[in-house]
């Protein structure tokens, strides 16, 4: 049988050899711990070579998963009790059916004399919706119909249709916020003209602006 041949004291590293070896490996561990590891890991950077190659990203990105699987597991560590006693509450105020709210019936009826105009607003609530119809009597009129919020900015307009020189309209008004919300009628001819307004919805009030 062979046996293999112990190494010569010679042939052994020295001490100082060993420490070097050491040393050189602790040095390039260290090097990859700033280089690669934080930036990769957790989103630091202190050499900014991380973000050359793209590492810090990836760490900002693990870390953010992590936060976010913290708050998911909070989320779900919430009491039963507390969220029966949630669901329960929910159950005992239900929400107001549509069908609840008031629905209002009015006719109008206002007489512009040449170059005069006027404006009828109604007091509704957000997605609101009114069936109208109006008419002119004695000659054609221009009408603008829009919406003014609670406080509005200077400048503010919003618009649900215009038209010049028409006879009458008729169709549906839905309210885009609260507020008030109609038309405004101006008389172009050289005659007295009577317009009807017939409003029948979901408003609050009808008033006369002008």
């Amino acid at each position: 049988m062979y046996n293999t041949d112990m190494p010569t004291r010679a042939e052994l590293p020295s001490s100082k050899k060993l420490l070097r070896s050491t040393a050189l490996a602790l040095t390039t561990a260290i090097a990859l711990l700033i280089t690669v590891v934080l930036p990769a890991e957790y989103g630091i950077d202190p050499t900014g070579i991380g973000n050359t190659l793209g590492l810090k990203k990836m760490g900002e990105i693990k870390q953010s998963l992590a936060a976010e699987a913290e708050q998911d597991a909070a989320k779900e560590a919430k009491s039963p009790l507390q969220s029966t006693v949630q669901a329960a509450a929910a159950e005992e105020v239900p929400a107001e059916p549509e069908t609840n709210r008031a629905i209002r019936n009015d006719q109008t009826v206002v007489m512009l004399k040449p170059g005069e105009a006027t404006e009828i607003k109604l007091d509704m609530k957000k997605g609101a919706k009114v069936t109208y119809s109006w008419r002119s009597v004695g000659g054609l009129v221009n009408v603008d119909a829009h919406g003014d919020p609670i406080n509005p900015p200077e400048g503010f307009y919003h618009g649900y249709g215009k038209a010049k020189q028409i006879a009458g309209k008729e169709g549906i008004l839905e309210a885009a916020f609260d507020g008030k919300h109609g038309w405004f009628w101006r008389n172009r001819s050289e005659a007295n003209v009577t317009i009807t307004l017939t409003t029948n919805g979901d408003y609050q009030s009808i008033k006369k602006m002008m």
